[in-house]
């Protein structure tokens, strides 16, 4: 069984990439950072590649909104090859701006199509950018390869873009992986738990294949016990619970 290449996507304004690539590759993956333009030119293909993650920071700056940017550039430039990687099983995940992105380029919520969605990502309610842990309960009938086995989940935020907002006739249609919850683990609307006022409390989204899928907290932030706030009060166990998404990814895409 062959070893699973990642490619974390960077883009200029990413600061995220190196913790999602130590994340991978603490999971038991290969990661390699890639410059869009690496893809774009074709001295990297996807095709190498079982798992396409896109980091969190500011692509571009979000001179134009929240990865907005990288997903035109996505959408014009390498649409086809991402439809590929998609059609032939390969594994993408998203996270924060990474999240954004997919959704601005139309890769979620799927199937993927360059038209511009009926979804997106937009500023949060509180009108300031967001920094704090949260917690994050899952949806029981996904089949979200990436969260197998996973019913609660804390996270940091980091984003001035995180609603997510649907026409009417798309809510239906997503498919919700995380909603973001209070204390008790229950789903909630109230700020600061729910910390941008995203529509039914949606936190993180898969395609109809399970296995494309992006939130806005960072998974990647919490490998290690040790980087939770509380680690030490709460005699929190290694390895931190984030990890678990990076393996089940890495293990669902072990033969691909």
């Amino acid at each position: 069984m062959r070893n699973v290449r990642v490619m974390v996507l960077r883009a200029p304004g990413t600061n995220a990439d190196r913790e999602l690539a130590f994340a991978f590759e603490l999971a038991g993956g290969i990661a390699r950072l890639t410059h869009i333009n690496e893809l774009i030119s074709g001295s990297q293909k996807l095709s190498d590649y079982q798992i396409l993650a896109l980091p969190g920071g500011f692509s571009y700056g979000d001179d134009l909104g929240a990865g907005k940017v990288q997903a035109n550039e996505m959408r014009l430039r390498i649409f086809d090859d991402l439809k590929v990687f998609i059609d032939r099983g390969s594994l993408i995940l998203g996270v924060c701006n990474g999240f954004q992105a997919l959704i601005k380029t139309g890769i979620l919520p799927g199937p993927p199509d360059p038209a511009l969605p009926h979804v997106t990502l937009t500023n949060n309610d509180s009108g300031k950018f967001e920094c704090r842990w949260i917690k994050l309960v899952a949806e029981p009938a996904s089949d979200c390869v990436w969260t197998k086995d996973i019913e609660r989940l804390e996270a940091p935020v980091a984003h001035g873009e995180g609603k997510l907002i649907a026409a009417p006739e798309m809510l239906s249609r997503l498919r919700p992986v995380f909603y973001y919850a209070n204390s008790k683990w229950q789903p909630t609307s109230t700020y600061p738990a729910n910390p941008n006022g995203s529509m039914n409390n949606i936190a993180g989204l898969t395609d109809d294949t399970g296995r494309v899928f992006a939130l806005m907290p960072h998974p990647e932030r919490f490998v290690h016990a040790s980087q939770h706030p509380q680690w030490t009060r709460r005699h929190i166990d290694e390895p931190g619970q984030g990890l678990r998404l990076f393996e089940n990814g890495v293990a669902a895409a072990k033969g691909i």
